[in-house]
């Protein structure tokens, strides 16, 4: 063997640990992304240990799927595909807020059910039928930003109290809260200060590192999910047969709309970093499998389909472009999702763990956020067009569930959601008030008062 060969042998090996190691990467990312969800929607709908288990099988599965799809004949993008914070949030709320008022959880998760196939549906028609740019003439840049200031309030504030062990009755655990933050501490750490290909691997780094902690500061605790994972995995329904809830329908065929323009939001940000431009047809071939696994989640007790703005954080913060380790990454939680106990050793991550990787990792959408709306100037008026929905979601969000009882059973699902509150606020005030013209008002009242 010359020097030659043994060159672009040392080369290919290290090209391949590196795609390796990415797809690593990618998969840890996709998984602490889909793992929280079907454990906190399970745990809220008071689902047996062994049906969360076969949905969350269900969601590795079909989150891998879309992911491998979606990469390779849809957007083509190395972006995450999977159950939408969006939705996460809605059925969140939905839970507490609908069932303090009265109705049952079985009633709740049969609406929320249609509410899933008829947003799913809606998805992928108006998708295929290029409609979706219509959206983008109604959700302004600045109604997209409010959106991203809400979803990531909404979604930090789950994983903070993630981290903190907060309980239904109002307590925390300060060990499990010392060591979650720690843990963030580390991966913020990485991430700012990690030198070379480090900092690329900060969320691998921080499940890994908290995951060993845990289980030496706590020694003997079970603090993930039990039972034996060996739950069915075509279980029709697990929430409740779809009925026609009239509140919680029209809210989820809302928030459909607004996941809709979510994946332009993303995409048009994504092609910036890849420095190309998507197409027409990969915007519809996108939401057409967006909407199809929406609709074929809602049957198996998944949460629907919208593709991550937080993906936009991990390609900057990584740099891990190429598709293939996202494909790699997304099959091996699709063979996580085919295999019952790999996925019961992996769900022994400690939820408190998770959410404290993914609260730094969020914090990115934070930035995109600002970015939406970057070049904007503000005056003592205009700044109503971003405080105003974003304050009045923010102070929804901090009433308690109980509050909403006394209004109509098919308002609660509306009026409870801060999220769907401050977006509804954005598109009046974007609709109803002529922002430019007090612009214009205020550049001209400063060039008569200068000297």
């Amino acid at each position: 063997m010359n020097r030659h060969q043994e060159h672009f042998i040392t080369k290919y090996i290290s090209q391949t640990s590196s795609l390796v190691l990415a797809g690593i990467q990618w998969f840890f990312f996709l998984f602490t992304n889909t793992v929280v969800v079907p454990l906190s929607i399970g745990h809220n709908f008071h689902m047996s240990p062994d049906a969360i288990a076969a949905s969350m099988q269900h969601a590795f599965l079909l989150t891998g799927a879309v992911c491998i799809l979606q990469a390779v004949f849809g957007h083509r993008y190395a972006v995450m595909d999977g159950p939408s914070g969006l939705w996460w949030g809605l059925t969140l709320s939905l839970t507490v807020s609908a069932s303090s008022a009265g109705m049952s959880l079985e009633r709740i998760g049969g609406g929320l059910a249609a509410g899933f196939l008829l947003a799913g549906l809606t998805m992928a028609v108006l998708g295929r039928l290029g409609a979706a740019h219509l959206l983008q003439k109604l959700f302004t840049p600045m109604v997209k930003s409010a959106m991203l200031f809400l979803m990531t309030i909404q979604l930090t504030m789950n994983f903070f109290k993630g981290m903190i062990g907060y309980t239904e009755f109002g307590t925390f655990n300060l060990p499990v809260a010392a060591l979650s933050v720690a843990i963030a501490f580390l991966v913020a750490l990485i991430q700012l200060k990690g030198r070379g290909k480090l900092g690329n691997y900060a969320i691998l780094i921080g499940i890994v590192t908290g995951w060993i902690a845990y289980s030496f500061v706590f020694p003997g605790q079970h603090a993930g999910l039990t039972g034996n994972s060996g739950g069915s995995l075509f279980t029709l329904f697990p929430w409740g047969v779809p009925t026609w809830e009239p509140g919680i329908v029209v809210t989820a065929f809302f928030v459909g709309l607004v996941n809709m323009t979510n994946s332009i939001t993303t995409l048009s940000t994504v092609e910036k970093i890849y420095e190309t431009q998507t197409t027409d047809q990969q915007y519809k071939r996108s939401y057409v499998l967006t909407g199809l696994f929406s609709m074929l989640s809602a049957c198996v007790g998944v949460l629907p389909f919208g593709l991550f703005a937080s993906s936009i954080g991990f390609l900057e913060s990584t740099r891990i472009l190429r598709r293939a380790a996202f494909v790699i990454g997304a099959a091996m939680l699709c063979i996580l999702g085919l295999t019952p106990s790999v996925t019961a050793f992996f769900a022994q991550i400690p939820p408190s763990v998770g959410s404290a990787v993914l609260f730094v990792a969020y914090l990115q959408m934070f930035g995109t956020a600002l970015r939406t709306i970057e070049g904007t100037a503000f005056n003592s008026k205009t700044i109503y067009r971003v405080a105003l929905p974003v304050l009045t979601g923010v102070a929804v969000m901090n009433i308690p569930a109980e509050a909403f009882q006394a209004l109509p059973i098919y308002l609660i699902p509306i009026i409870s959601n801060g999220l769907v509150i401050g977006v509804m606020v954005s598109l009046i005030l974007e609709k109803s008030v002529n922002w430019s013209k007090m612009e214009n008002a205020s550049t001209a009242s400063k060039t008569v008062t200068s000297p």
